[in-house]
């Protein structure tokens, strides 16, 4: 993931949320939940990783329907799902950016 893919994953649990809450039932939302929930650790931890480097505002701030944007900073600055979706299982040496 990288940081030109924060507003587009965030609309994307914004829709998975939605899905999850209109389900028939709570077992079915339950379940919904349980399926996005990897997802949302990642995106969370995506937005920590943004935070860390100083690039939040500026990920949240890209238009992805201007085509200067695609060639910004954030599309260089990706990180694995991984470490994204579990940061605490990965050691702070190794998800240094240079």
């Amino acid at each position: 993931m990288t940081g030109a893919d924060l507003l587009y994953w965030r609309r994307k649990r914004e829709q998975w949320y939605s899905i999850a809450e209109r389900a028939p039932d709570d077992a079915t939302a339950n379940y919904l939940h349980k399926v996005f929930e990897p997802s949302d650790r990642a995106i969370n931890g995506l937005e920590k990783a943004l935070a860390g480097l100083g690039l939040l505002d500026q990920a949240l701030a890209m238009d992805l329907r201007r085509p200067q944007d695609y060639f910004s900073h954030m599309w260089n600055t990706g990180f694995p799902v991984e470490e994204l979706a579990d940061p605490d299982d990965f050691d702070s040496e190794e998800t240094e950016v240079a």
